[in-house]
């Protein structure tokens, strides 16, 4: 649907803004911050904390469309299971050599900017997928071996850079004596590819089963006050990925989204009404339960509360009914097209914005950016001209045959 992919580009938007902003310093009001970043300990939230669980959301809401095409191909379980587990694994690689972000430049020999630009490109190469215009048959097997060269080069890229990562203190990604992966955290993507495989799976089991997938939102809700009361102490699970927090209440929001998805996938929904209804009782749902849990545990998005996902699955609804008026019921053209051709390779773009620090100082160009950002209204519009630049050249990228595909 053209409202889900103008969502996406438009989430994807505001999560360059507000991280390229967020670089512009104290100039910024609280407001346009991470809420744990001037009210540490506190219990409240801001619209930069809405941009992460807005994508775990449209995960969610993309995956009835996606692995249900899948299903009405008859696809082997099997096949759809490795697909699944391929998808996840990829970016739990990329979110683990992404979060130990710059490496010391002495301990590493060389510059450890340019170590950070490597990693982004050779992500890009290890999964892109080239095949411009539509080419003939032979030629069309030209650019798919020529997509699996580039990948393979990629993917040997990113292996010897997590083994040649060298923190301040001797800190490393991969040791092989003894084997060990450092996984402090998983990073966005991360923590993206952990709630898409638990949504997936939720999906495989119960298909578009919308009271099914609504048990399995709140089932997982409750992990996070399990956990609270140390009822996964000592489980082996848990020395893996936090159980109340990812697997909890970060996936329950993918569900969520994954629950609006089955409405949208379903053939006995397909009327505005239908979807009206539907759409605005979740956002009621959901608002009230975070009004409901809001004492018990606060509003958080660092330690992902219940209150917080509600808020996000609530709010994230709302803003696709938004975009589902404007680009499927009564299209405006001017802008649900350019936001839903952004929200085509959204992967892309998130790592070129992700490369775009390291580059800048590796070019020696950082102290030139930083003083574009003199005052609030020109860190905002340094920001609005980075995004759109950034999803400019992945749309066009997109458009000339180079996406991402993991």
């Amino acid at each position: 649907m053209t409202s889900i992919d103008a969502l996406r580009g438009f989430v994807m938007f505001m999560m360059i803004f507000v991280n390229d902003l967020a670089g512009a310093g104290k100039i910024v009001p609280d407001w346009m911050v991470h809420f744990s970043d001037r009210h540490r300990g506190g219990s409240g939230m801001t619209f930069v904390d809405l941009v992460f669980p807005a994508f775990l959301f449209i995960v969610g809401l993309s995956v009835p469309f996606a692995l249900g095409g899948r299903m009405v191909k008859a696809e082997p379980a099997w096949k759809t299971l490795g697909h699944v587990a391929i998808r996840t694994l990829s970016l739990l690689l990329i979110g683990i050599l992404m979060v130990h972000e710059t490496p010391d430049t002495v301990a590493l020999g060389w510059s450890g900017n340019w170590w950070c630009v490597l990693v982004y490109l050779s992500a890009i190469a290890a999964f892109c997928s080239i095949s411009p215009g539509n080419p003939s048959a032979s030629k069309a097997a030209s650019w798919r071996l020529a997509s699996t060269c580039v990948r393979l080069a990629g993917l040997a890229m990113l292996l010897w850079l997590a083994f040649a990562f060298r923190g301040a203190k001797g800190e490393r990604i991969v040791m092989l004596f003894p084997l060990s992966l450092n996984t402090e955290w998983y990073g966005i993507l991360g923590l993206i590819g952990w709630a898409y495989m638990m949504t997936s799976l939720v999906f495989l089991v119960f298909k578009t089963n919308r009271t099914a997938i609504l048990g399995c939102m709140v089932l997982l809700m409750c992990l996070f006050a399990a956990d609270k009361t140390g009822t996964f102490a000592g489980f082996w699970l848990g020395k893996i990925v936090g159980i109340g927090g990812t697997l909890g209440s970060l996936s329950a929001i993918s569900v969520a989204g994954m629950l609006l998805g089955s409405m949208l996938a379903t053939t006995d929904s397909t009327a505005l009404r239908a979807r009206t209804q539907f759409t605005l009782w979740f956002v009621a749902g959901c608002a009230s339960a975070a009004l409901l849990l809001n004492r018990s545990y606060g509003i958080s998005k660092n330690n992902a509360t219940p209150s917080w996902c509600f808020w996000a699955c609530a709010i994230s609804a709302a803003l696709w009914y938004g975009f589902y008026l404007i680009s499927d019921v009564h299209p405006v053209r001017a802008i649900s097209r350019p936001l839903a051709l952004a929200g085509q390779n959204v992967l892309l773009a998130y790592l070129l914005s992700e490369m775009q620090p390291g580059l800048l100082q590796a070019l020696q160009l950082d102290g030139w950016y930083g003083n574009l950002a003199t005052s609030l209204p020109a860190a905002i519009a340094r920001s609005v001209v980075c995004g759109m630049l950034i999803l400019l050249a992945s749309t066009g990228l997109n458009r000339i045959g180079f996406r991402l595909k993991l």
